[in-house]
């Protein structure tokens, strides 16, 4: 008779805990920590209550949480408690995950993702927010969330006219400006029901017109107050929109980039590349990253003054012999993009080397000279 295999019994070390890989979840967390020399700690779930008394409790580590709903106010909390906090985007936490996905493989594959070593990360984490920067994301989220209903709305419209022969053509404002007529002309053969159901929709695109005015004024009064938007403002091409967006996405984060082409590549506005056998291949954007704030710069690279070469013209200086010799070589939204790209690349000199964009000159302003 065959005995019975003994089960193995995993151990754990007794050594004081390094690193910690936190896997978030809604209800539940698991928490995974290794020592100095990689070897398993603890590997257990918690109640999301629970969480924090347990960080609370282990010694200064550094933690690693994926980029995810609540991260960053996890991530805050545990910066209270002395801890060094990182937060992973999950694209770069994949290639760790070893066998079948549940929580606790993703949690220890968030904690191997974590570089332990003192000569810095290898790998590019997420900028932690504060709460006023959530503050400025979340004012911008909301004001995006109704221009796309807006939008959504204004094409129901047109699309109902479009039923009783009234064809009206794209745009809010040519919409706006014509179904007031559309409503009190009686020849149109529209129903006194459908007209009153019309005037709803015209009530509601107007209240949306004002949320919309709202938060610009909240966005507006941000830029105004903040000495950073300030500075990134100073460039052609980005206003109140893009610098708030660019404060709240980064806040004092930028040296986190070697460069003004670490930056534009982490916001996706740099080719992609296919190449193999040292020859070069690329390709169009990557859109990686923040898919809002490429929207903004590249709208802001779109500004009249911009597109139609205009702040350029019969200047001499390096960046408009660029833009001029652009527009003249590639097609106009290759020259869009491009632009954007060059516009991430100046905000990034510009904050972190605290000078203003001279747009006279199209480089950096110089520094005031020193009187006696």
């Amino acid at each position: 008779m065959k005995k019975a295999k003994k089960k193995s019994v995993k151990t754990f070390s007794k050594e004081p805990v390094v690193t910690i890989g936190i896997d978030l979840a809604k209800n539940s967390v698991h928490v995974f920590g290794v020592d100095a020399e990689g070897e398993v700690v603890f590997s257990r779930k918690l109640a999301r209550k629970a969480l924090s008394q347990f960080i609370a409790q282990q010694p200064t580590c550094r933690i690693a949480m994926e980029a995810c709903s609540g991260a960053h106010h996890w991530a805050r909390t545990f910066q209270g408690f002395g801890h060094e906090v990182v937060l992973i985007a999950p694209q770069h936490v994949k290639p760790f995950v070893k066998t079948n996905k549940n929580d606790a493989v993703d949690a220890e594959a968030i904690c191997e993702a974590a570089p332990c070593s003192n000569r810095g990360p290898r790998q590019l984490f997420v900028p932690i927010k504060n709460v006023e920067q959530q503050d400025t994301q979340g004012t911008h989220r909301m004001r995006s969330m109704v221009i796309d209903q807006r939008t959504a709305l204004v094409n129901q419209i047109r699309g109902l006219l479009a039923e009783y022969g009234i064809v009206i053509a794209q745009g809010r404002a040519e919409l706006m400006r014509r179904l007031p007529d559309i409503l009190e002309d009686a020849e149109n053969g529209l129903s006194e029901r459908f007209r009153a159901e019309l005037n709803v929709l015209l009530e509601e695109l107007r209240h949306m017109d004002t949320r919309v005015k709202h938060y610009d004024t909240q966005i507006q009064a941000v830029a105004n107050t903040n000495d950073s938007a300030q500075l990134l403002m100073s460039i052609p091409g980005i206003g109140p929109l893009v610098a708030t967006a660019l404060i709240a996405t980064l806040g004092d984060n930028w040296g986190l980039f070697n460069n003004g082409r670490a930056l534009a590549a982490w916001l996706g506005l740099m080719p992609r590349q296919h190449s193999t056998g040292g020859k070069p291949r690329l390709l169009g954007i990557s859109k990686r990253g923040d898919v809002y704030m490429r929207k903004l710069l590249i709208n802001g690279a779109r500004a009249p003054d911009l597109n139609n070469g205009r702040w350029v013209e019969n200047k001499e200086d390096a960046l408009s012999h660029w833009a001029r010799g652009l527009k003249q070589r590639r097609h106009a939204n290759v020259a869009v993009v491009a632009m954007a790209n060059k516009l991430v690349r100046i905000a990034w000199a510009v904050m972190t080397t605290g000078k203003a964009f001279d747009a006279a000159r199209g480089a950096l302003a110089k520094p005031a000279a020193v009187t006696a």
